[in-house]
């Protein structure tokens, strides 16, 4: 996945910031949400993204796969990223 072109990314002390140039709309990830998006910024997969968070945080995976894909939806949904 990546950013599309009007698409900005800033990271905060509390996650990220991503803006869009062309309707000025803007969303905070917080930091668990910054760490799914630069997981897939990177080339991973959401499954793979969601092992890593499984495990950083103690938790179940299956749980951290559910998290993961609602952050990939509002991500695609609001056009933030592109395949």
């Amino acid at each position: 996945m990546r950013l599309p072109p009007e698409v900005t990314a800033a990271e905060t002390p509390d996650g990220t910031v991503l803006l869009d140039l062309t309707s000025g709309r803007y969303w905070q990830l917080n930091s668990t949400g910054s760490a799914v998006l630069q997981g897939l910024l990177d080339g991973s997969d959401p499954e793979v993204v969601a092992a890593e968070l499984a495990a950083r945080h103690g938790i179940d995976e299956a749980v951290a796969q559910k998290d993961v894909a609602a952050v990939v939806d509002h991500l695609r949904s609001a056009g933030l990223v592109t395949p």
